[in-house]
Protein backbone atom coordinates (compact mmCIF):
# COMPACT_ATOMS: atom_id res chain seq x y z
CA UNK A 1 0.00 0.00 0.00
CA UNK A 2 1.33 3.42 -0.89
CA UNK A 3 0.11 6.89 -0.19
CA UNK A 4 -1.02 8.71 -3.28
CA UNK A 5 -0.20 12.38 -2.86
CA UNK A 6 -1.70 15.02 -5.07
CA UNK A 7 -0.68 18.62 -4.27
CA UNK A 8 -4.24 19.74 -5.02
CA UNK A 9 -5.75 17.30 -2.52
CA UNK A 10 -3.17 17.62 0.25
CA UNK A 11 -3.72 21.09 1.76
CA UNK A 12 -0.70 23.35 2.23
CA UNK A 13 -1.57 24.06 5.85
CA UNK A 14 -0.81 20.44 6.69
CA UNK A 15 2.77 21.03 5.61
CA UNK A 16 5.60 18.84 4.41
CA UNK A 17 6.34 17.48 7.92
CA UNK A 18 2.73 16.32 8.34
CA UNK A 19 2.81 14.72 4.90
CA UNK A 20 6.03 12.85 5.77
CA UNK A 21 4.57 11.62 9.09
CA UNK A 22 1.43 10.44 7.29
CA UNK A 23 3.57 8.72 4.66
CA UNK A 24 5.68 6.94 7.31
CA UNK A 25 2.56 5.60 9.05
CA UNK A 26 1.24 4.21 5.77
CA UNK A 27 4.61 2.73 4.85
CA UNK A 28 4.95 1.02 8.25
CA UNK A 29 1.54 -0.62 7.85
CA UNK A 30 2.36 -1.68 4.30
CA UNK A 31 5.72 -3.10 5.37
CA UNK A 32 4.16 -5.33 8.03
CA UNK A 33 1.69 -6.65 5.46
CA UNK A 34 4.41 -7.25 2.84
CA UNK A 35 6.59 -9.07 5.37
CA UNK A 36 3.80 -11.53 6.08
CA UNK A 37 3.21 -12.08 2.36
CA UNK A 38 6.93 -12.56 1.76
CA UNK A 39 7.19 -15.28 4.42
CA UNK A 40 4.22 -17.09 2.86
CA UNK A 41 5.75 -16.88 -0.63
CA UNK A 42 9.16 -18.16 0.44
CA UNK A 43 7.66 -21.01 2.46
CA UNK A 44 5.30 -21.91 -0.40
CA UNK A 45 8.15 -21.63 -2.88
CA UNK A 46 10.26 -24.05 -0.89
CA UNK A 47 7.42 -26.58 -0.81
CA UNK A 48 6.84 -26.20 -4.55
CA UNK A 49 10.53 -26.80 -5.25
CA UNK A 50 10.59 -29.94 -3.10
CA UNK A 51 7.42 -31.34 -4.62
CA UNK A 52 8.60 -30.56 -8.16
CA UNK A 53 11.87 -32.34 -7.53
CA UNK A 54 10.15 -35.38 -6.05
CA UNK A 55 7.64 -35.64 -8.87
CA UNK A 56 10.06 -35.09 -11.73
CA UNK A 57 12.79 -37.33 -10.39
CA UNK A 58 10.51 -40.19 -9.28
CA UNK A 59 8.57 -41.16 -12.42
CA UNK A 60 9.03 -41.79 -16.13
CA UNK A 61 6.46 -40.13 -18.46
CA UNK A 62 4.40 -43.38 -18.50
CA UNK A 63 4.11 -43.34 -14.72
CA UNK A 64 6.82 -45.92 -13.95
CA UNK A 65 9.13 -44.96 -11.06
CA UNK A 66 12.68 -44.02 -11.97
CA UNK A 67 15.87 -42.98 -10.23
CA UNK A 68 16.62 -39.25 -9.95
CA UNK A 69 18.61 -38.00 -12.92
CA UNK A 70 18.50 -34.20 -12.70
CA UNK A 71 16.44 -31.05 -12.14
CA UNK A 72 13.05 -30.32 -13.67
CA UNK A 73 12.64 -27.83 -16.47
CA UNK A 74 10.42 -24.81 -16.16
CA UNK A 75 7.11 -24.57 -17.95
CA UNK A 76 6.87 -22.01 -20.75
CA UNK A 77 6.72 -18.53 -19.23
CA UNK A 78 8.21 -19.57 -15.90
CA UNK A 79 11.59 -18.32 -14.72
CA UNK A 80 14.16 -21.09 -14.41
CA UNK A 81 17.14 -20.67 -12.12
CA UNK A 82 20.34 -22.58 -12.76
CA UNK A 83 20.35 -25.64 -10.51
CA UNK A 84 16.76 -25.11 -9.35
CA UNK A 85 14.05 -27.71 -9.31
CA UNK A 86 11.43 -25.98 -11.40
CA UNK A 87 11.68 -23.05 -9.03
CA UNK A 88 9.68 -20.06 -10.21
CA UNK A 89 10.33 -16.45 -9.25
CA UNK A 90 8.37 -16.01 -6.03
CA UNK A 91 9.34 -12.68 -4.55
CA UNK A 92 8.04 -9.48 -6.11
CA UNK A 93 10.14 -6.35 -6.41
CA UNK A 94 8.35 -4.28 -3.73
CA UNK A 95 8.95 -7.12 -1.24
CA UNK A 96 12.70 -7.40 -1.76
CA UNK A 97 13.50 -4.61 0.69
CA UNK A 98 11.67 -6.64 3.36
CA UNK A 99 13.90 -9.62 2.61
CA UNK A 100 16.97 -7.38 2.71
CA UNK A 101 15.96 -5.94 6.06
CA UNK A 102 18.52 -3.45 7.31
CA UNK A 103 21.16 -4.54 4.83
CA UNK A 104 22.81 -1.55 3.16
CA UNK A 105 23.68 -1.78 -0.52
CA UNK A 106 25.36 1.60 -0.68
CA UNK A 107 29.13 1.41 -1.23
CA UNK A 108 29.07 -2.34 -1.87
CA UNK A 109 32.50 -3.62 -2.95
CA UNK A 110 32.08 -7.39 -2.65
CA UNK A 111 29.68 -9.81 -4.33
CA UNK A 112 27.43 -11.57 -3.52
CA UNK A 113 25.93 -9.85 -0.47
CA UNK A 114 24.81 -12.32 2.19
CA UNK A 115 21.56 -11.62 4.03
CA UNK A 116 19.30 -13.51 6.39
CA UNK A 117 15.51 -13.51 6.42
CA UNK A 118 13.38 -15.51 8.83
CA UNK A 119 16.56 -17.31 9.98
CA UNK A 120 17.37 -18.45 6.42
CA UNK A 121 20.44 -17.30 4.47
CA UNK A 122 20.21 -15.77 0.97
CA UNK A 123 22.77 -14.53 -1.56
CA UNK A 124 22.06 -11.15 -3.19
CA UNK A 125 23.67 -10.63 -6.59
CA UNK A 126 23.60 -6.94 -7.52
CA UNK A 127 23.95 -5.13 -10.84
CA UNK A 128 26.83 -3.01 -9.51
CA UNK A 129 30.12 -2.57 -11.34
CA UNK A 130 32.43 -3.25 -8.39
CA UNK A 131 35.46 -1.69 -10.10
CA UNK A 132 33.51 1.54 -10.64
CA UNK A 133 32.22 1.40 -7.05
CA UNK A 134 35.71 1.13 -5.60
CA UNK A 135 37.00 3.92 -7.82
CA UNK A 136 34.26 6.34 -6.74
CA UNK A 137 34.49 5.46 -3.05
CA UNK A 138 38.17 6.29 -3.18
CA UNK A 139 37.40 9.67 -4.80
CA UNK A 140 34.77 10.87 -2.29
CA UNK A 141 35.54 14.23 -0.66
CA UNK A 142 34.52 13.56 2.93
CA UNK A 143 36.19 16.69 4.29
CA UNK A 144 34.17 19.43 2.60
CA UNK A 145 30.89 17.58 2.03
CA UNK A 146 27.90 16.95 4.28
CA UNK A 147 26.18 14.61 1.84
CA UNK A 148 27.23 12.93 -1.39
CA UNK A 149 24.99 10.73 -3.52
CA UNK A 150 26.20 9.25 -6.82
CA UNK A 151 24.05 6.99 -9.02
CA UNK A 152 25.03 5.58 -12.41
CA UNK A 153 22.50 3.56 -14.38
CA UNK A 154 22.14 1.73 -17.68
CA UNK A 155 19.10 3.49 -19.21
CA UNK A 156 18.28 0.53 -21.47
CA UNK A 157 17.73 -1.87 -18.58
CA UNK A 158 17.49 0.23 -15.43
CA UNK A 159 20.43 -1.69 -13.90
CA UNK A 160 22.27 0.42 -11.33
CA UNK A 161 26.00 0.33 -12.11
CA UNK A 162 27.11 2.49 -9.19
CA UNK A 163 25.45 3.65 -5.98
CA UNK A 164 27.98 5.42 -3.81
CA UNK A 165 27.27 7.82 -0.99
CA UNK A 166 28.47 9.65 2.09
CA UNK A 167 26.33 11.02 4.91
CA UNK A 168 28.20 12.97 7.57
CA UNK A 169 25.08 13.52 9.71
CA UNK A 170 23.72 9.96 9.65
CA UNK A 171 26.18 7.40 8.24
CA UNK A 172 23.46 4.72 8.16
CA UNK A 173 21.20 6.73 5.85
CA UNK A 174 21.75 6.39 2.10
CA UNK A 175 21.74 9.84 0.41
CA UNK A 176 21.17 8.17 -2.97
CA UNK A 177 17.67 7.07 -1.93
CA UNK A 178 16.50 10.01 0.18
CA UNK A 179 14.29 12.63 -1.43
CA UNK A 180 15.51 15.24 1.04
CA UNK A 181 17.35 17.55 -1.31
CA UNK A 182 15.96 20.60 -3.17
CA UNK A 183 15.79 19.82 -6.88
CA UNK A 184 16.97 23.35 -7.74
CA UNK A 185 17.47 23.88 -11.48
CA UNK A 186 17.04 20.20 -12.27
CA UNK A 187 13.34 21.07 -12.43
CA UNK A 188 14.07 23.13 -15.53
CA UNK A 189 14.06 19.77 -17.37
CA UNK A 190 10.40 19.36 -16.44
CA UNK A 191 9.53 22.98 -17.27
CA UNK A 192 11.26 22.75 -20.65
CA UNK A 193 9.42 19.50 -21.43
CA UNK A 194 6.07 21.13 -20.61
CA UNK A 195 6.86 24.17 -22.76
CA UNK A 196 7.95 22.02 -25.72
CA UNK A 197 4.85 19.81 -25.56
CA UNK A 198 2.23 22.40 -24.59
CA UNK A 199 3.55 25.52 -26.36
CA UNK A 200 5.40 24.03 -29.30
CA UNK A 201 8.78 25.38 -28.26
CA UNK A 202 11.96 23.99 -29.81
CA UNK A 203 15.61 24.38 -28.91
CA UNK A 204 15.72 27.37 -31.29
CA UNK A 205 12.70 29.24 -29.88
CA UNK A 206 13.69 32.83 -28.98
CA UNK A 207 12.70 34.07 -25.54
CA UNK A 208 13.11 37.44 -23.83
CA UNK A 209 14.06 38.46 -20.33
CA UNK A 210 15.13 41.51 -18.33
CA UNK A 211 17.74 41.75 -15.62
CA UNK A 212 20.38 39.29 -14.54
CA UNK A 213 20.34 35.66 -15.64
CA UNK A 214 20.47 34.08 -12.21
CA UNK A 215 18.06 36.27 -10.25
CA UNK A 216 14.28 35.99 -10.05
CA UNK A 217 12.50 39.21 -9.07
CA UNK A 218 8.83 39.90 -9.59
CA UNK A 219 9.73 42.78 -11.91
CA UNK A 220 11.38 40.22 -14.21
CA UNK A 221 8.11 38.36 -14.69
CA UNK A 222 6.51 40.60 -17.31
CA UNK A 223 6.23 40.58 -21.08
CA UNK A 224 7.32 44.18 -21.38
CA UNK A 225 10.29 44.92 -23.61
CA UNK A 226 12.64 47.86 -23.42
CA UNK A 227 16.22 48.71 -24.36
CA UNK A 228 17.47 46.50 -21.52
CA UNK A 229 15.60 43.41 -22.73
CA UNK A 230 17.74 40.45 -23.82
CA UNK A 231 16.78 37.68 -26.23
CA UNK A 232 18.05 34.12 -25.96
CA UNK A 233 17.20 30.73 -27.44
CA UNK A 234 15.58 28.07 -25.27
CA UNK A 235 18.69 25.94 -25.77
CA UNK A 236 20.99 28.61 -24.38
CA UNK A 237 18.57 29.63 -21.63
CA UNK A 238 18.56 26.02 -20.46
CA UNK A 239 22.32 25.56 -20.85
CA UNK A 240 23.07 28.75 -18.92
CA UNK A 241 20.21 28.12 -16.46
CA UNK A 242 18.60 31.55 -16.98
CA UNK A 243 16.08 31.90 -14.16
CA UNK A 244 13.85 34.72 -15.49
CA UNK A 245 13.23 32.87 -18.78
CA UNK A 246 11.97 29.78 -16.96
CA UNK A 247 10.25 31.89 -14.32
CA UNK A 248 8.22 33.62 -17.03
CA UNK A 249 7.24 30.23 -18.46
CA UNK A 250 5.78 29.21 -15.10
CA UNK A 251 4.20 32.57 -14.35
CA UNK A 252 2.84 33.57 -17.76
CA UNK A 253 2.85 30.79 -20.34
CA UNK A 254 2.23 27.47 -18.58
CA UNK A 255 -0.71 26.63 -16.35
CA UNK A 256 -0.19 25.48 -12.78
CA UNK A 257 -1.68 22.13 -13.79
CA UNK A 258 0.89 21.80 -16.57
CA UNK A 259 3.71 21.94 -14.03
CA UNK A 260 1.94 19.42 -11.80
CA UNK A 261 1.13 17.04 -14.66
CA UNK A 262 4.60 17.02 -16.18
CA UNK A 263 6.20 16.79 -12.74
CA UNK A 264 4.08 13.73 -12.01
CA UNK A 265 4.88 12.30 -15.46
CA UNK A 266 8.60 12.49 -14.62
CA UNK A 267 8.02 10.68 -11.32
CA UNK A 268 7.33 13.33 -8.69
CA UNK A 269 4.68 12.61 -6.05
CA UNK A 270 4.43 8.94 -6.99
CA UNK A 271 6.16 5.75 -6.00
CA UNK A 272 8.71 4.09 -8.25
CA UNK A 273 9.32 0.41 -7.49
CA UNK A 274 12.81 -0.42 -6.28
CA UNK A 275 14.41 -3.20 -4.24
CA UNK A 276 15.30 -0.84 -1.38
CA UNK A 277 13.12 1.69 0.48
CA UNK A 278 13.07 4.68 -1.85
CA UNK A 279 11.27 7.85 -0.76
CA UNK A 280 9.05 9.74 -3.17
CA UNK A 281 10.23 13.00 -4.62
CA UNK A 282 7.96 15.84 -3.57
CA UNK A 283 6.59 18.47 -5.93
CA UNK A 284 4.75 21.46 -4.51
CA UNK A 285 3.28 24.03 -6.89
CA UNK A 286 1.72 27.06 -5.25
CA UNK A 287 -1.24 28.91 -6.71
CA UNK A 288 0.43 32.31 -6.88
CA UNK A 289 2.17 33.69 -9.95
CA UNK A 290 5.53 34.09 -8.22
CA UNK A 291 5.28 30.62 -6.66
CA UNK A 292 4.80 29.11 -10.13
CA UNK A 293 7.78 31.11 -11.37
CA UNK A 294 9.90 29.80 -8.49
CA UNK A 295 9.24 26.14 -9.16
CA UNK A 296 9.47 26.50 -12.95
CA UNK A 297 12.97 27.96 -12.59
CA UNK A 298 14.03 25.71 -9.70
CA UNK A 299 14.29 28.70 -7.35
CA UNK A 300 12.48 26.66 -4.72
CA UNK A 301 13.38 24.59 -1.64
CA UNK A 302 10.05 22.82 -1.11
CA UNK A 303 10.36 20.59 -4.19
CA UNK A 304 12.73 17.78 -3.29
CA UNK A 305 14.26 14.84 -5.08
CA UNK A 306 16.66 11.93 -4.60
CA UNK A 307 19.75 11.18 -6.70
CA UNK A 308 18.18 7.89 -7.82
CA UNK A 309 15.13 9.74 -9.13
CA UNK A 310 17.45 12.13 -10.95
CA UNK A 311 18.83 9.19 -12.93
CA UNK A 312 15.30 8.03 -13.77
CA UNK A 313 14.43 11.49 -15.14
CA UNK A 314 17.45 11.49 -17.44
CA UNK A 315 16.61 7.97 -18.63
CA UNK A 316 13.38 9.38 -20.09
CA UNK A 317 15.40 11.88 -22.14
CA UNK A 318 17.61 9.21 -23.75
CA UNK A 319 14.83 6.63 -24.11
CA UNK A 320 12.50 8.61 -26.40
CA UNK A 321 10.49 9.87 -23.45
CA UNK A 322 10.15 6.58 -21.54
CA UNK A 323 11.66 6.50 -18.02
CA UNK A 324 13.13 3.16 -17.02
CA UNK A 325 12.36 1.57 -13.67
CA UNK A 326 15.62 1.26 -11.71
CA UNK A 327 16.87 -2.06 -10.38
CA UNK A 328 19.84 -2.78 -8.13
CA UNK A 329 19.43 -6.52 -7.56
CA UNK A 330 19.91 -8.89 -10.51
CA UNK A 331 18.79 -11.97 -8.59
CA UNK A 332 18.57 -13.47 -5.11
CA UNK A 333 19.29 -17.14 -4.46
CA UNK A 334 18.91 -19.35 -1.43
CA UNK A 335 21.83 -21.50 -0.36
CA UNK A 336 20.52 -24.43 -2.43
CA UNK A 337 20.82 -22.36 -5.59
CA UNK A 338 17.10 -21.72 -6.00
CA UNK A 339 16.35 -18.24 -7.33
CA UNK A 340 13.69 -16.50 -5.24
CA UNK A 341 13.90 -13.14 -7.05
CA UNK A 342 14.90 -12.24 -10.60
CA UNK A 343 14.81 -8.69 -11.96
CA UNK A 344 13.76 -7.83 -15.49
CA UNK A 345 13.81 -4.55 -17.46
CA UNK A 346 10.66 -2.49 -17.19
CA UNK A 347 9.76 0.92 -18.57
CA UNK A 348 7.38 3.34 -16.91
CA UNK A 349 4.61 5.28 -18.63
CA UNK A 350 6.12 7.71 -21.16
CA UNK A 351 6.73 11.14 -19.64
CA UNK A 352 6.90 12.96 -23.00
CA UNK A 353 6.90 12.17 -26.70
CA UNK A 354 10.00 10.98 -28.53
CA UNK A 355 10.10 14.31 -30.37
CA UNK A 356 10.17 16.24 -27.11
CA UNK A 357 12.86 13.95 -25.73
CA UNK A 358 15.06 14.74 -28.71
CA UNK A 359 14.66 18.47 -28.08
CA UNK A 360 15.59 17.94 -24.43
CA UNK A 361 18.73 16.12 -25.55
CA UNK A 362 19.73 19.22 -27.52
CA UNK A 363 19.26 21.39 -24.45
CA UNK A 364 21.31 19.06 -22.27
CA UNK A 365 24.07 18.77 -24.89
CA UNK A 366 24.38 22.57 -24.90
CA UNK A 367 24.89 22.52 -21.12
CA UNK A 368 28.08 20.52 -21.63
CA UNK A 369 29.33 22.40 -24.69
CA UNK A 370 28.62 26.00 -23.71
CA UNK A 371 26.64 26.08 -20.47
CA UNK A 372 27.03 25.63 -16.74
CA UNK A 373 28.87 22.27 -17.04
CA UNK A 374 31.35 23.50 -19.66
CA UNK A 375 34.15 24.12 -17.16
CA UNK A 376 33.91 20.64 -15.61
CA UNK A 377 33.92 18.97 -19.05
CA UNK A 378 36.63 21.17 -20.51
CA UNK A 379 38.65 19.41 -23.19
CA UNK A 380 36.06 16.69 -23.74
CA UNK A 381 36.36 16.97 -27.54
CA UNK A 382 40.07 16.08 -27.27
CA UNK A 383 39.83 13.52 -24.50
CA UNK A 384 40.45 10.03 -25.91
CA UNK A 385 37.40 8.62 -24.11
CA UNK A 386 34.93 11.52 -24.06
CA UNK A 387 35.44 12.46 -27.72
CA UNK A 388 33.81 9.15 -28.66
CA UNK A 389 30.61 10.07 -26.78
CA UNK A 390 27.56 12.25 -27.12
CA UNK A 391 27.23 14.08 -23.80
CA UNK A 392 24.45 15.98 -22.11
CA UNK A 393 23.67 17.28 -18.66
CA UNK A 394 21.96 19.72 -16.31
CA UNK A 395 23.38 21.39 -13.24
CA UNK A 396 21.62 22.95 -10.29
CA UNK A 397 22.58 24.65 -7.03
CA UNK A 398 20.80 26.19 -4.09
CA UNK A 399 21.67 26.87 -0.45
CA UNK A 400 19.68 25.48 2.46
CA UNK A 401 17.70 27.87 4.66
CA UNK A 402 20.49 28.18 7.22
CA UNK A 403 23.00 28.87 4.45
CA UNK A 404 25.46 26.45 6.03
CA UNK A 405 25.21 23.94 3.17
CA UNK A 406 24.93 24.39 -0.59
CA UNK A 407 23.30 21.68 -2.66
CA UNK A 408 25.09 21.08 -5.93
CA UNK A 409 23.57 18.85 -8.65
CA UNK A 410 24.60 17.26 -11.89
CA UNK A 411 22.46 14.88 -13.92
CA UNK A 412 23.52 13.76 -17.36
CA UNK A 413 24.02 11.10 -19.97
CA UNK A 414 26.74 9.72 -22.21
CA UNK A 415 26.03 7.71 -25.36
CA UNK A 416 28.51 5.98 -27.64
CA UNK A 417 28.65 7.74 -31.03
CA UNK A 418 29.45 4.57 -32.94
CA UNK A 419 27.64 1.98 -30.90
CA UNK A 420 24.79 1.45 -28.48
CA UNK A 421 26.40 1.76 -25.04
CA UNK A 422 24.79 4.42 -22.81
CA UNK A 423 24.91 5.52 -19.20
CA UNK A 424 22.99 8.09 -17.15
CA UNK A 425 24.43 9.74 -14.06
CA UNK A 426 22.93 11.63 -11.14
CA UNK A 427 25.09 13.32 -8.51
CA UNK A 428 24.18 15.44 -5.48
CA UNK A 429 26.78 17.06 -3.22
CA UNK A 430 26.01 19.22 -0.18
CA UNK A 431 29.09 21.40 0.29
CA UNK A 432 29.78 22.94 3.68
CA UNK A 433 32.06 25.91 4.41
CA UNK A 434 34.36 25.22 1.48
CA UNK A 435 33.51 23.93 -1.99
CA UNK A 436 35.16 20.57 -2.59
CA UNK A 437 34.66 18.30 -5.59
CA UNK A 438 31.73 19.56 -7.65
CA UNK A 439 28.82 17.34 -8.66
CA UNK A 440 29.66 17.73 -12.36
CA UNK A 441 33.24 16.62 -11.64
CA UNK A 442 31.93 13.41 -10.10
CA UNK A 443 29.67 13.04 -13.13
CA UNK A 444 32.64 13.28 -15.45
CA UNK A 445 34.57 10.76 -13.32
CA UNK A 446 31.75 8.23 -13.64
CA UNK A 447 31.39 8.64 -17.40
CA UNK A 448 35.11 8.63 -18.14
CA UNK A 449 35.85 5.61 -15.92
CA UNK A 450 32.92 3.56 -17.22
CA UNK A 451 33.68 4.15 -20.88
CA UNK A 452 37.44 3.78 -20.44
CA UNK A 453 36.83 0.21 -19.29
CA UNK A 454 34.13 -0.34 -21.90
CA UNK A 455 36.27 0.86 -24.81
CA UNK A 456 39.27 -1.12 -23.56
CA UNK A 457 37.18 -4.28 -23.73
CA UNK A 458 35.63 -3.36 -27.06
CA UNK A 459 38.86 -2.32 -28.77
CA UNK A 460 40.92 -5.20 -27.34
CA UNK A 461 38.51 -8.04 -26.53
CA UNK A 462 41.39 -10.51 -26.21
CA UNK A 463 42.65 -8.53 -23.19
CA UNK A 464 39.34 -8.18 -21.42
CA UNK A 465 39.31 -9.93 -18.08
CA UNK A 466 36.08 -11.49 -16.84
CA UNK A 467 34.65 -9.84 -13.72
CA UNK A 468 33.94 -11.64 -10.51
Amino acid sequence: MTLSHNPDKYPHQKGWRAYQAHLRRNQKTAEISRKKRLRRRLIAGGLVAILSLLLVTSFWPDGRPKAPIGPATAKPGEAQASGSAGQTVLVKKPDVHILLGKTHLMNVVQEPVRVSFDHRPYLVHTSLDIDLQEYLIHKLDRVNSRYIGIVAMDPDTGRILAMVGFNKINPDADPCLLADYPSASLFKIVTAAAAIEEKGYTARTRLKFNGYKHTLYKRQLTDKSNRYTSAISLKNAFAQSVNPVFGKMGALYLDRQDLIDYGNAFGFNRGIEFELPFSKSHLEVGAGTYERAEIASGFNRQTRISPLHGAVIVSAVVNDGKPVEPTLVDHIDDTDGHTVYQSSPRFLTPAVSAKTARELEKLMAATIKSGTAKKRFRGHTRNKVLKRLDLGGKTGSIANRKHDARFDWFVGYAAEKKGSEKIVVSVMVAHEEYIGIRAAQYGRMVIERHFKEYFAGKDHPEKKQPKG
